[in-house]
């Protein structure tokens, strides 16, 4: 098994308040938060006391592409937690006690050898007795380990020779596991008074991270969250309680980065009008999201972020009506076949109907009426139709604002070929002179 345990710096209980109120909330554990987000490499992660997390990631390695890629992750988003020390190691208490002494993790070197060498009062059911075991003469786990265990017993109990077993593995070790909570809203009190809403993006972070942790660990995306602050009791009294935001995205997704950078947008444009003391977030649009299953080729060739990103990340900066995007409608009518829609504005899905006839590449921006010789219709020469026809006969309910009309058609769609021109998308129809008509409607690359 591998394990790897988490430390965080220990912070003092807050002082209770002159006059305490039942309505108020309770101060958020940080080990709370850094169990939800351990929550998404493995479901065996428990607390222990001592300002510690400890989580069995063994059956997870593949999963996050191998041990060294899943230690560097965990390396690298931990300290933004509160992380102080990471240990590694094959059984928790062990994980623990390396992390506590600043040890990564065994390297080249078998766990008792590793272990031997480290202060027994990293151990906590040592520490206990660590000032009588110095006088002795007994400083690290090793000389511990090897007093007489009966001696041990009767003097200090069973439980230090209980712990210190577990730490070597001759023991198995037991724990409470954490349970993934059904909704996700936290709070974070801020450690001093922010004035600047740009600056709420260092506290938020973090929180966003639990999120993304929280939504890998139940198979979720969400279309976007809130964050809530609240100012300081010491405001004026224009001031309101607080204010809030909220991001959206076209998807669920749980990106970490994207979320970020959004709120970084939407927060360079907030002013607040008193500082705030404690901020809340909660996710928004929760529903499941099924896995991509990749493939033994590179998904794409280029490492930057996708459109869709970048569409939403400009229009929370310029405003979402600034920003567009092309969607498919279920349209017979070529013209109105694709439609604009804001980036960040989630469209409903749809099955995408096939077409009798393949859509054309390339639309004309009005349809361009064509030549008829012996009633044959040209363009660069005689057209030859080849599939169709193909009647389209719809529109009479949308209605084109302000005039009175509506954009109704009925019309004849053939594909046809020209030795000069291609393939191309052609229709007939008969104008309100009661003559027939061809005309040029797109090109088939």
């Amino acid at each position: 098994m591998l394990w790897v345990a988490l430390v965080i710096s220990p912070t003092p209980p807050p002082e209770p308040p002159q006059t305490p109120s039942p309505e108020q909330p309770a101060s958020p554990d940080p080990l709370d938060g850094l169990a939800l987000w351990c929550l998404q490499f493995t479901p065996r992660v428990a607390k222990l006391e001592g300002c510690a997390v400890v989580a069995e990631v063994q059956a997870s390695l593949k999963l996050f592409k191998g041990e060294a890629a899943l230690k560097a992750r965990i390396r690298d988003e931990a300290p933004d937690l509160g992380v102080i020390g990471m240990g590694w190691a094959p059984h928790a208490l062990a994980a623990l006690v390396l992390a506590r002494c600043g040890v990564h993790d065994l390297g080249e070197q078998d766990l008792q050898t590793v272990l031997d060498a480290l202060p027994l009062t990293e151990l906590t059911e040592a520490a206990q007795h660590a000032e009588v075991l110095a006088r002795m003469g007994v400083t690290t786990l090793g000389q511990l380990r090897r007093l007489p265990r009966d001696g041990v017993s009767r003097r200090w109990g069973d439980r230090l020779l209980l712990a210190l077993d577990q730490a070597y593995g001759r023991m198995p070790e037991a724990f409470k596991w954490e349970v993934i909570p059904e909704t996700f809203h936290i709070r974070y009190e801020l450690p001093a008074r922010e004035d600047n809403a740009s600056a709420l993006l260092t506290y938020a972070r973090p929180m966003l991270m639990q999120m993304c942790g929280w939504l890998t660990a139940k198979h979720a995306g969400a279309e976007g969250y809130t964050l809530r602050w609240v100012h300081d009791a010491m405001r004026a009294k224009d001031a309101g309680d607080g204010g809030a935001v909220t991001i959206r995205s076209a998807e669920p997704m749980r990106d970490l980065e994207h979320f970020t950078r959004l709120l970084a947008e939407h927060l360079a444009q907030v002013q607040l009008p008193a500082p705030v003391g404690e901020l809340q977030l909660a996710a928004v649009g929760v529903e499941r999201v099924t896995e991509q299953s990749l493939s033994l080729l590179p998904q794409s060739l280029g490492s930057g972020e996708s459109l869709i990103l970048l569409a939403e990340r400009l229009a929370a900066r310029f405003g979402a009506e600034c920003v567009l995007t092309p969607y498919r409608c279920d349209d017979h009518r070529s013209g109105f076949a694709a439609r604009w829609s804001p980036a960040a504005k989630r469209r409903p899905r749809k099955p995408e109907p096939v077409p009798e006839l393949p859509a054309p590449t390339m639309l004309q921006e009005a349809p361009l009426r064509l030549a008829v010789r012996d009633g044959c219709p040209h363009y660069q020469g005689p057209l030859t139709l080849l599939v169709g026809p193909e009647l389209v006969e719809c529109g009479w309910w949308d209605r084109v604002p302000g005039v009175g009309t509506t954009n109704s058609v009925q019309r004849d769609y053939w594909v046809a070929v020209s030795e000069t021109a291609g393939t191309l998308s052609i229709f007939c129809e008969q104008l309100d002179s009661g003559e027939l008509a061809w005309f040029l409607d797109g090109v088939y690359a």
